[in-house]
């Protein structure tokens, strides 16, 4: 008696104290460098950032009305919130089994015997009632339960991360299809700028033909660079429209009944705070998506363990049952404790073992992705930052370019009035001018991206 006593309580505490079969877990290695190497003298200043959400950085306030609308609009978000609150309930679910299960019942029969049974004598009939209730609880004695339980949480958590990432994401691309937009903008007014001019051009090349001072071709030369303004700032227009009905879709709306009025200037990007690399693995949802991953790989790998050893569940039940009304009473009540019972699978082919072994390769998939996700968050960051040096000294180099191509297309018109030079010359000047123009409108619409998308690399600034 004793003896037993004994082995039960050693039974009780181990229950109570239990055991994990998963491993030690820690975040895997990953690359990471004291400060970005692109980011060299050209540190962003911490002073500045606009307060609120990282896009009102940018000071556009119809920006900040759309990136507000994708909360709610947009159905790529609904979408992955959705798989976060399948996240959850699969959390809560596995939690259940953490908690005994408690069954209830009621049953009422009205029965006859045959008088021809065995051990039986006569025929008879008997009403039996019944009334109770079971208890079954497994004693997670390997962990396999808790061990559920800490996955599931690590999946839900990393899902909430995918929810953040999808919204980081809509909120960059948004911008970024606002600012291509606002560049087209910039493009259509140089575009019409530039047709006011070339008519003009054309009138003056015509006055000339018509009184014998210029030839034929110099007025078709005019005419066909008037009539090359006009296609490109027709093709403008379509591709503006396209953008904004890619922006609708991104907030929820019809392009049918979704319009954003023209604004005609370009912004300068703001300064974005990048900070260290370290602070990248905190910021960035993918990155800490992919560490929940590899956190819940590796609490499965102490599930699949925990099938080699023996299941260990604890039965009761209770409750009334009589022949007659009375069912109630203390008389008619019945009671069992337990039973205490084990399972274990003694031959299953290896089966269990084959799953330890795939738990941990799926632990080596998940750390292998980690660190994958890690280098390429660096990656991206960096090649923001060279991108966005690289196209700070394009853009004063361009300027110069331009200014010095508008001044070649002044002097030109002006020698073609005197007379000095043909009007192939005015052609030249006139298109080397409008193309360093355009190009100029292009660098400064590729800043503004660079930013967005170096906001969308950092993981969202502080500010955010």
């Amino acid at each position: 008696m004793l003896r037993a006593r004994t082995a039960l309580t050693a039974v009780v505490a181990a229950a109570l104290a239990g055991c994990s079969l998963a491993p030690p877990y820690s975040v895997p290695a990953a690359p990471t460098a004291p400060a970005y190497k692109e980011l060299g003298k050209w540190q962003p200043a911490e002073v500045g950032v606009a307060p609120g959400p990282w896009w009102s950085a940018f000071g556009d306030t119809v920006l900040d009305g759309l990136e507000a609308r994708i909360e709610s609009g947009s159905p790529d978000l609904a979408v992955a919130i959705a798989r976060y609150d399948q996240a959850r309930g699969q959390l809560r679910e596995s939690q259940a089994a953490q908690l005994p299960s408690l069954d209830a019942g009621a049953g009422a029969e009205r029965a006859r015997v045959s008088a021809g049974r065995p051990l039986g004598s006569s025929a008879a009939r008997y009403t039996d009632l019944r009334l109770g209730g079971s208890l079954a609880y497994e004693i997670d004695l390997f962990g396999r339960v808790r061990n559920s339980v800490r996955a599931n949480a690590a999946d839900a958590q990393a899902s909430e991360q995918d929810v953040a990432a999808v919204r980081l994401g809509l909120q960059a691309t948004l911008a970024d299809y606002y600012f291509q937009m606002r560049g087209l903008d910039a493009r259509a007014e140089l575009l019409r700028q530039t047709v006011a001019a070339f008519e003009r051009a054309f009138e003056l090349t015509d006055t000339r033909h018509s009184g014998g001072i210029a030839s034929g071709i110099d007025v078709s030369r005019s005419a066909a660079l008037l009539s090359s303004a006009r296609a490109e700032l027709s093709a403008v227009a379509g591709d503006r429209a396209a953008f904004e009905h890619a922006i609708a879709a991104l907030v929820g709306e019809s392009p049918s009944s979704f319009s954003i009025a023209v604004a005609e200037t370009q912004r300068q990007p703001p300064a974005i705070p990048v900070g260290v690399p370290s602070t990248l693995l905190q910021r960035r949802p993918d990155v800490v998506a992919a560490e929940r991953r590899v956190a819940a790989a590796n609490a499965r790998i102490g599930v699949a363990r925990a099938a080699l050893f023996p299941s260990l569940t604890l039965g009761a039940s209770g409750g009334f049952e009589a022949g007659n009304s009375d069912i109630l009473s203390a008389s008619n009540g019945f009671w069992a404790l337990g039973p205490l019972s084990a399972a274990l699978s003694i031959f299953d082919g290896g089966a269990r073992r084959a799953r330890v072994r795939i738990s941990r390769a799926q632990y080596d998939e998940a750390a292998a992705g980690y660190r994958s996700t890690v280098l390429a968050a660096f990656r991206e960051v960096e090649d923001d930052l060279a991108r966005a040096h690289s196209l700070a000294a394009q853009e004063q180099d361009q300027q110069a370019a331009t200014r010095a191509a508008e001044r070649t297309r002044d002097l030109a018109l002006i020698r073609y009035r005197d007379g000095a030079s043909d009007y192939l010359e005015v052609v030249t000047a006139q298109t080397a001018a409008l193309d360093a123009q355009r190009s100029l409108l292009e660098i400064q619409s590729r800043r503004l991206q660079i930013a967005v998308d170096t906001v969308r690399a950092i993981g969202g600034t502080a500010a955010g």
